[in-house]
Order: structure tokens, then sequence, then C-alpha cells
């Protein structure tokens, strides 16, 4: 039963429609030299997160409406070890869970039936730490995406699961996503703030 202060059924899903559409709207209202300076420091969190996590397969999200645009820094982060891989998602059929394609610069691609650009002739990989872009996140980690449930789908197939990162810029953060049962918290949120572990408890603590 949620608390007697607490929305429920068709006005959680009202309210979180509202706060996807206010944090996208938000986020591409942002200057560009805003955005670059915003992204520059997000990308050196995660030089630091990574050194210490050390995937071999990355696993990012190609731009769309106003995300923290990752391609060159991949980019970076492969050319600095050629043991390392990156990936892209690929939706391969409505209502079921991704598949992941290896992506390097320069690739022939594609797009899908949502305009994404997707490697044309990558094979197939399994990521162990995910980039997820996040339109809106809470403390304890919990996202809004774009409501197609993609993303949560995906992680409940794949065993073991990945490590996930979210990734967005400060504006996005809410007191609250609204959470539902079948939604998966982020292990780490990076933002031009710093990397953070959620929390048990909810909380984000700074980590250097």
């Amino acid at each position: 039963m949620n608390p007697p202060d607490s929305p429920a059924g068709s006005d959680i899903a009202a309210l979180r429609k509202t706060l996807r559409k206010q944090a996208i709207a938000a986020r591409e209202a942002l200057p560009a030299d805003t955005r670059a300076a915003l992204s520059a420091r997000i990308e050196a969190h995660l030089e630091i997160l990574l050194k210490t996590l050390a995937p071999r397969t990355l696993a990012f999200c190609w731009p769309w409406r106003g995300e923290v645009d990752l391609v060159a820094w991949v980019g970076r982060w492969l050319a600095a070890d050629p043991g390392r891989r990156a990936a892209l998602p690929e939706v391969t059929e409505p209502a079921q869970p991704m598949g992941f394609r290896r992506w390097q610069p320069g690739d022939a691609m594609a797009v899908d039936h949502h305009g994404i650009p997707v490697p044309v002739d990558g094979a197939r990989v399994t990521p162990d730490v995910i980039l997820i872009p996040l339109n809106a996140f809470d403390a304890a980690g919990y996202r809004l995406g774009y409501g197609g449930g993609y993303f949560d789908r995906t992680l409940a197939a794949l065993a073991p699961p990945p490590l996930c990162i979210g990734v967005a810029f400060e504006l996005a953060r809410t007191d609250s996503t609204h959470p539902q049962p079948h939604d998966r918290p982020m292990d780490w949120i990076v933002t031009e703030a710093g990397a953070y572990p959620a929390g048990a408890r909810g909380e984000l603590r700074g980590c250097e």
C-alpha cells in the first residue's frame, strides 16, 4: 500500500510522463557552451570510474534528444587499450530485450525503427558495463527512460546482469522518479558533479 501522501495508479503514470517531458525539455534547452563544459566534466568522472571498474566490453547509447554525447569519448577510451571493446544497443523486435553490436569509430551505421544509429556489421557481444542515459533520476538510482521498457527487459534477460552506470546532467536529478516494481536502479550515477554509487538506503555518496 502506498503511504497516504503518495500518488498511485494513473496519478503516478501522469507524474512520470510530466517529469519525463520536463526533464527532456530542460536538457534540450541547454546552451551549446554550457553543454560542452558539463559534458567534459562528466567525461572526466567517467574516466576515473572506469579505471577502477576496468570493463573489457563497454556498451553505451548513441545520443538522442540532447543526451550526453559520449561517442568521441568512447572512441578515445577504445584507443587507449586495444583489448577494449565498445557496443551499442539494438532494438531487434518491439517489446523484446535489446541486443548489443560491437562498435568502433568509422563503422558503417544504419538506423533502427526509432531513428537511432546502430552498427551495420558489428558482431553480437555481451557488455559487462553499460552506460545508460537518464531522462530523470533519483537518489536511489532509479531512472526515467522514454517509457518503452527496453532497458528493463534487457537487464532482466542478461545473466549475470551487467553493471549499470546512469549518465545525465545534474538538471535531471529529482526527489523521486516514482519507480515501478519492474524498474531496476542503476549501480552508479555519473553527472558533472561526480560519480556516485546508489546507496542501499537511497543516498548517493560522492566518489573521487
